[in-house]
């Protein structure tokens, strides 16, 4: 009996050593993910090394939130941008219009949208329409050139599509792109 008490003792005692190894490499690790200034400062002691990384990141999280508001401004100035310089009747002062181009080649459809960068809603909805009218997409596709986007989009129109639904799906784009010209 009495040789049970003792090792309880001893297991304790590994455990407790254990643990602290475990808490020591933890710190180990976060103090390694804080920056240093200068690697000539002395080594700091766990305390400082703990209050170190709670600075550090509490001055990510303020950096974080300075971004978003800035990223937040930057869209909202350059969505009135836009608005603003293009005028009802499509003309621009500094960007173009939207503008689509429908290519009919049989069964298939090339459809090439060009907008400015702000404009990614024009692609989803003319995705939409497309799917709404029965074709298929096929492929599309994007180019970035300076602020002008190229969108380019094959679909196969099915055969259960009437035969002048080329034509209308080409009428409802063109006129899906100048509605939202008017605004």
């Amino acid at each position: 009996m009495e040789n049970n008490p003792s090792s309880s003792r001893t297991d304790r005692k590994t455990a407790e050593r254990n643990r602290r190894n475990q808490m020591k490499a933890l710190y180990s690790q976060l103090n390694s993910l804080v920056p240093h200034q200068n690697s000539r400062e002395p080594v700091l002691s766990l305390p400082d090394q703990l209050n170190e990384a709670a600075s550090y990141i509490k001055r990510l999280q303020t950096n974080l939130e300075k971004m978003k508001e800035k990223k937040d401004s930057l869209m909202g100035v350059e969505r009135t941008n836009y608005a603003s310089m293009t005028s009802c009747n499509g003309t621009t002062t500094g960007l173009r219009p939207p503008q689509i181009k429908v290519r009919e080649m049989g069964s298939t459809l090339e459809v090439v949208l060009i907008t400015g960068l702000d404009s990614q809603f024009m692609f989803n909805e003319t995705i939409r329409v497309l799917h709404e009218e029965g074709a298929e997409i096929i492929n599309a596709s994007f180019s970035v050139v300076e602020d002008t986007v190229f969108h380019t989009i094959h679909s196969k129109v099915e055969d259960s599509v009437p035969s002048n639904g080329a034509a209308r799906i080409s009428e409802r784009l063109k006129k899906f792109v100048q509605d939202d010209c008017a605004f």
